[in-house]
């Protein structure tokens, strides 16, 4: 191929018609008719050799070159916004940059909440967009739709970086009025207890305390499923059921119901949360920006040991709820 015939207005269109693999639908995505881009699909048929798209029943089919296209394309077209974005310095008071971060509302409520507290008054102009963690993700921030993404290590994509922000544990939370909790729990007790599960994302994917728990071939008896972390501690208030869920957020809860923290009564790996960014922003200064400001907040985050006794104290000196209904 010529390079000189081929221009990057050709990038962008062919990049909108591997993703949407539809004219029509690729047209509206770069502000061109559907002729003009049956047009621009014809010169890059010509360019190529090859049909690059062709209509399988009322749908359109990429050929195995289109398909080998498609990582390529997006990779040059992200590098080439990069690099025309990129300035020598970012001057956080001044800038107005919007940023796109996935993350669950765990991490949401015990860090990112602080985070942008913090950052106010340093970045006034700054926006930030805060989006469900979802499997996508992973798909939005290949495809340069996201900026980053906060979650456990095990959900990020192996091909781009990132960087460990922290740990944290898992712990049994009850209501203080639960008559079978007390300090301890025997894993028989915690099993017999009626269970409030978070499940996120694809509705058939267990979380990483239930694989755990499968792995052992411990099977909870749950009777409340929710999509939220958050909402969890929020559903054994009143009631003699448990929820397992990380130590931090356990203690933030507790500050604020009637709630007291049991340690679980089986040696769990902890929760690894990771931050990651495509390659392609690796250096540009306002996600290096970003980037320092998360491990800012993560540094003034208190350790899961100091939380719960944090906690405990609290609970110890709160008088016994009786239960209700």
């Amino acid at each position: 191929m010529e390079l000189h015939q081929f221009d990057l207005n050709l990038l962008v269109a062919l990049d909108a018609l591997l993703t949407e693999r539809n004219v029509t639908h690729a047209g509206v995505r770069v502000n061109l008719s559907q002729s003009a881009m049956s047009g621009t699909l014809a010169r890059l048929r010509r360019l190529f050799h090859d049909q690059l798209l062709v209509s399988v029943g009322r749908r359109m089919t990429l050929t195995p070159l289109a398909q080998e296209l498609v990582d390529p394309v997006r990779e040059i077209l992200l590098l080439v916004r990069g690099a025309i974005g990129t300035k020598s310095h970012f001057e956080a008071a001044t800038s107005t940059h919007h940023f796109s971060i996935s993350v669950s509302d765990y991490a949401t409520t015990i860090l990112m909440a602080d985070m942008l507290r913090d950052v106010k008054p340093k970045a006034p102009g700054i926006t930030f967009e805060l989006r469900p963690i979802s499997r996508r993700a992973v798909e939005d921030l290949e495809a340069g739709r996201l900026d980053f993404l906060i979650g456990p290590e095990g959900f990020v994509s192996p091909e781009h970086p990132h960087e460990w922000l922290f740990e944290d544990t898992y712990t049994c939370v009850v209501w203080t009025g639960n008559h079978v909790a007390h300090e301890r729990l025997s894993i028989e007790q915690f099993m017999n207890l009626g269970h409030v599960m978070v499940r996120f994302g694809e509705a058939d994917a267990p979380n990483y305390d239930e694989q755990f728990l499968r792995t052992l071939k411990y099977k909870r008896r749950v009777e409340v499923i929710t999509p939220g972390f958050d909402l969890a501690p929020q559903l054994v208030v009143g009631t003699d059921r448990v929820a397992l869920v990380t130590t931090r957020l356990a203690a933030r809860y507790a500050e604020l119901l009637p709630l007291k923290l049991v340690p679980f009564p089986v040696e769990i790996p902890p929760l690894i949360e990771v931050l990651q960014w495509h390659k392609a922003h690796n250096q540009h200064p306002a996600h290096l920006w970003f980037r320092a400001q998360i491990k800012e907040a993560v540094s003034r985050m208190p350790s899961p040991r100091t939380s719960a006794k944090r906690t405990a104290l609290r609970t110890a000196s709160r008088p016994p709820r009786r239960k209700t209904g």
